[in-house]
């Protein structure tokens, strides 16, 4: 179970939609055990958020202490796949499955590169609740190594970020995101009669124009400018004659390193709170922007993909969140995976040949690091 293609046939067939629990970390443990690690797996959490399994996977080696972070948990597969989304099976030049690029694929390929590839202490943290709240996943990882006293000195996260072809790009950052929650009372009445009613809708409306026109910052060298997007509006008035009592809605913000999630929920509470005094702000916040500079784990990370590439990876920011906003606070933190064109769509796919090569790619970052 250390041939990378045969690993990650195991792990598609391992139905293991968020969260996951079961079959699938039993196959990476059978995997693991044999090559050396030692396998801790633990569940956390309770309702709604849990319970979630999460695995600790250790091989004490010499110098420096690589984890590599993945999640075997994947989103509903959806309808209209040519064939199952369970298969695992391989169709011309590319191997299908839901997984198969986000990030099934890559953890087979850490998991053979580690049994190749001998040096430096080498750990897997694997959640199985990434693609959902992640409340229980990566930061219950992070608690139990605190611990175990395990305490990596860079981490490898194995997020699809190449985007065209395997190698063109390394993420060394994420931008932060937060969720926030606008809602103004008013006071219901009849339409004809609006100086008996109090109106909430129009307050909203006057507070979200605001919001839009916000200009939080310009972005920087790594990131680009934060955006606040509107993502949902909400009256729920089955009358046409009637001012309802209440509006709702909800913002993103996207975030770069200029900011920090909780200023950013008192600021919109703030321009809110001046078109509706009385309206309730809360938010949410996903996680916090954080960059890892260019510099010796990024130089390991570019230069094994050019060893085996060719390609001088670009270094970005760019993209959604990942649980690397965790993990950052603990070492210095890069993602680099497979292309992502297919991940989360309908017959996701992975060439074959790049299994091979991110496998070669996670060997000789492990062998760099013991040099």
């Amino acid at each position: 179970m250390t041939d990378v293609v045969a690993l990650a046939q195991a792990l598609l067939r391992a139905d293991s939609v968020t969260p996951a629990r079961g079959t699938v970390f039993d196959l990476l443990e059978a995997a693991l055990r044999p090559i050396g690690f030692a396998v801790d797996r633990f569940v956390s959490g309770s309702a709604p958020d849990g319970p979630v399994e999460n695995m600790i996977a250790l091989r004490p080696g010499a110098g420096p202490h690589l984890a590599f972070a993945g999640h075997v948990d994947v989103v509903p597969p959806g309808d209209g796949w040519t064939g199952s989304p369970w298969s695992g099976e391989i169709r011309g030049d590319l191997l299908y499955g839901r997984g198969a690029v986000d990030m099934k694929g890559a953890v087979a390929a850490f998991v053979a590169a580690a049994a190749q590839a001998q040096g430096p202490t080498l750990s897997l943290l694997i959640t199985g609740d990434e693609e959902g709240p992640a409340t229980y996943g990566t930061p219950a990882l992070i608690d139990r190594m605190a611990a175990r006293g395990i305490a990596p000195d860079v981490c490898l996260v194995g997020e699809p970020t190449s985007v065209r072809q395997l190698g063109d790009m390394i993420k060394i950052g994420r931008r932060g995101s937060v969720n926030i929650w606008i809602s103004v009372p008013g006071r219901q009445g009849h339409v004809a009669y609006p100086h008996l009613a109090d109106n909430p809708a129009g307050k909203l409306a006057r507070a979200l124009a605001a919001l839009q026109t916000l200009g939080l910052d310009h972005g920087n060298d790594w990131f680009q400018p934060s955006n606040l997007e509107i993502t949902d509006i909400h009256v729920g008035n089955p009358a046409h004659n009637v001012i309802p009592a209440r509006a709702e809605a909800r913002i993103n913000i996207r975030f770069n390193d200029l900011q920090r999630g909780e200023a950013l929920i008192e600021r919109v509470a703030a321009v809110v709170r001046e078109h509706a005094p009385a309206a309730s702000v809360t938010g949410k916040v996903s996680g916090e922007a954080f960059l890892t500079p260019p510099g010796p784990w990024t130089a390991v990370v570019s230069g094994a993909v050019e060893a085996r590439t060719g390609l001088i990876a670009e270094l970005s920011t760019s993209g959604g969140t990942s649980d690397a906003r965790f993990l950052s606070q603990l070492c210095p933190t890069v993602e680099f995976g497979l292309v992502n064109a297919t991940m989360h769509q309908v017959d996701e796919a992975v060439a074959v040949a790049d299994l091979a090569t991110l496998t070669a790619i996670y060997a000789e970052v492990i062998a760099r690091l013991a040099a």
